[in-house]
């Protein structure tokens, strides 16, 4: 996708919703993998868990790339996927976008100050029973990260061009208790960028192609 700026993204993403706006069951919610694959009675939990991830744009001077981490393999859940940092929110958060920036720090040690938030993607459920609220930021280039070794193995960035790319994009299947689901996946060389966060980044794709 060409002459894309992060400046008309801005402009087609949603306001960060409140804390009770985020759906509390699946059948309010609109976006995930149960959608794209008819698989709702896949999906056990009667309630939704709020969550908040942060979608890092770093922007350099020879274009944009994306901040994803490689989960550790030792977690209970989601063990060694590809992710973006976040997690479920805190009673103490006072709203999404301080509870995703909360987690980036925790999880990678991403100073807060160092990002500027655009705005925030569809909500996302996914069949773990998580209601996801996908917060995007731009990173300034060159900002500290620590990572959080008992949940995180790795960062690391792909250019915001390939993820953008609809070629790169396909529709996988796995079969889970006998059903076979379907998901989005956007490959990138070893990497495999599957699920959720693949479901985020082509709500990202579309949007941003409405800016072009």
């Amino acid at each position: 996708m060409r002459d894309f700026r992060l400046t008309d993204l801005a402009k087609f993403l949603l306001l960060p919703p409140p804390r009770e706006a985020v759906p509390e069951s699946f059948d309010a919610a609109l976006h995930g993998d149960h959608v794209l694959s008819n698989s709702s009675h896949l999906l056990k939990p009667k309630a939704l868990t709020p969550a908040a991830v942060l979608v890092p744009l770093i922007d350099y001077p020879d274009g944009t790339r994306v901040l994803l981490t490689q989960r550790q393999t030792a977690l209970r859940r989601h063990s060694g996927q590809i992710s973006f940092p976040g997690g479920r929110l805190d009673p103490d958060d006072p709203d999404l976008v301080y509870a995703a920036l909360r987690e980036a720090q925790e999880e990678i040690g991403l100073d807060p100050s160092q990002v500027n938030v655009l705005g925030a993607l569809s909500t996302y459920v996914t069949g773990t029973g998580f209601a996801i609220v996908p917060i995007v930021g731009v990173v300034r280039p060159g900002a500290a990260l620590t990572l959080h070794a008992a949940e995180v193995a790795e960062a690391f960035e792909v250019p915001l061009d390939f993820l953008l790319d609809e070629s790169n994009h396909r529709r996988d299947s796995r079969t889970f208790e006998g059903v076979e689901r379907e998901f989005w996946a956007m490959p990138y060389g070893e990497r495999y960028i599957w699920g959720a966060t693949a479901g985020m980044l082509r709500d990202l794709y579309l949007r941003a192609r409405a800016t072009c």
